[in-house]
């Protein structure tokens, strides 16, 4: 077993490329599989691992969602944040038109599903827009998998879905949840084709920020750059001609000054000190909703200061993460080969992670942005990915649990929620410190190493060389 060797930042750890004894899973994971084998029977896991079972899974799943929102929609209504989608739309994004938060708050591009489920009107609105993420869904799977054809890749679809499923309606009632199907479609393509994997990723980063995150990540890894850059110039000319026909170009870029003044969100990261404080009552600490923004929001000593402070501590992270996958590819390179692909997906689960842990607003449905690169990840490696697999389980069943289930007694100071929630935040930086972990140890890794987890090239997902093929 190849062995690099220690520096001081990581000298807790023996760094090694398969097993670390310091930290080992295995036993946790042998636990696991036994609790699977005693509640599901062995003819059920070989049926879970056929196409077959998979698209099924993928419909009961898909339409429960499908079938409650029709019947809310029969009533006239919409669900969570597709209230105020609705009537964004209904106002025709004028801003002057609407209460509480600005249709400009996202990207203009956000606008297009909104206007598309409301082609036929207020009533069917909520309807439509299940329709869509789940087409969407049903097309990252497909891609994911070969259309089922890949077996391999099976096991790593029906966690996608069971994730999407674990969130509710995180993934269905928000923007985010048209933009998670369609980063892990990128990410599937991954470096063998930067430009089309770069213009999908364009297109979600121009309806939702964060996957700009994935953007970067793939800009430092490709030998191709011009190709990633040509394609994100090629969809922003296009966003910037849309917005000429809107007569909406000094509102092109809203969703970046709307941000700007508002405090620290409850469930943020960084807002954890200050959660207990108002639990405790210390300091004159408090919880509020801002209903300018539709958001609850926590104040007290140094919270103004923190809140300035979050967007220069985001961007240098993203810039520390960017650097050590430019590091990592470049060492690995010295070392004999650097796997792109592997690389890739890890820088994406960091980017990612880093646009969670230190957002000041850490909305629940941002858990949706760290699903794709797993998802993608277990399909090319399932050993070397189950470990964020099972944490993002973890993390996703106490985002639920925060939101929507016992949101209300959060915001009132409940003790035992603002518990779950700082669990849940802790689980976040976890998750964060394993990804750069990761990137660190992927840099040592020699190519042989690299090849001898590779996936054949007629597998699925991330289906490139460890040199990154044509990339």
């Amino acid at each position: 077993m190849y062995k690099a060797r220690r520096t001081p930042f990581f000298a807790f750890y023996p760094i090694t490329l398969e097993k670390d004894p310091t930290i080992s899973t295995d036993t946790f994971f042998a636990a696991l599989a036994r609790f699977r084998d005693r509640v599901l029977p062995a003819p059920a896991q070989a049926w879970l691992q056929t196409p077959r079972g998979l698209w099924i899974i993928f419909a009961v799943v898909h339409l429960f969602f499908v079938i409650f929102a029709a019947v809310l929609s029969l009533r006239g209504d919409a669900f969570s944040d597709t209230y105020v989608y609705r009537a964004w739309a209904e106002a025709g994004f004028d801003a002057n038109q609407v209460t509480g938060p600005s249709p400009w708050v996202y990207p203009i591009l956000a606008q297009i599903p909104m206007a598309l489920a409301y082609l036929f009107g207020s009533g069917p609105f909520l309807f439509l827009w299940v329709l869509m993420i789940t087409i969407l869904n049903g097309l990252a799977v497909a891609k994911l998998t070969s259309w089922g054809k890949n077996t391999k890749a099976i096991p790593a679809a029906l966690w996608w879905i069971g994730f999407t499923a674990l969130l509710g309606w995180l993934g269905f009632a928000r923007v985010d949840g048209f933009t998670a199907p369609m980063v892990l479609i990128a990410l599937s393509i991954g470096v063998a084709q930067p430009f089309v994997t770069s213009l999908i990723l364009s297109v979600a980063t121009w309806v939702k920020v964060w996957p700009a995150a994935v953007v970067l990540a793939l800009l430092t890894v490709v030998k191709q750059r011009v190709r990633v850059v040509l394609a994100g110039m090629l969809v922003t000319a296009f966003v910037v001609a849309l917005a000429l026909s809107m007569n909406a170009l000094p509102k092109l870029l809203n969703f970046l000054l709307e941000q700007g003044d508002r405090g620290m969100q409850l469930e943020a990261t960084f807002t954890t000190p200050w959660l207990w404080m108002s639990v405790l009552d210390i300091g004159g600490a408090r919880m509020f909703m801002n209903h300018d923004i539709n958001s609850m929001q926590v104040d007290g000593p140094g919270t103004e200061v923190m809140s300035v402070l979050m967007q220069p501590l985001l961007i240098l992270a993203a810039l520390v993460v960017a650097a050590l996958i430019f590091w990592a590819l470049h060492t690995g390179k010295r070392n004999g080969g650097a796997d792109r692909t592997e690389l890739l997906l890890l820088g994406s689960l960091a980017l990612a992670t880093a646009f969670v842990v230190f957002n000041k607003v850490g909305s629940p449905q941002f858990m949706v942005w760290l699903s794709p690169a797993v998802a993608v990840g277990l399909a090319y490696n399932m050993r070397a990915w189950r470990v964020p697999a099972a944490m993002l389980i973890g993390i996703g069943a106490l985002t639920f649990a925060v939101y929507p289930m016992f949101y209300d007694a959060l915001s009132h100071n409940n003790p035992v929620m603002a518990a779950v929630l700082t669990l849940r935040n802790l689980m976040l930086v976890l998750l964060f410190i394993w990804s750069v972990r990761a990137l660190f140890l992927a840099g040592r890794k020699a190519k042989s190493s690299a090849d001898a987890v590779a996936p054949r090239a007629d597998t699925g997902p991330a289906t490139v060389s460890a040199s990154g093929g044509e990339s």
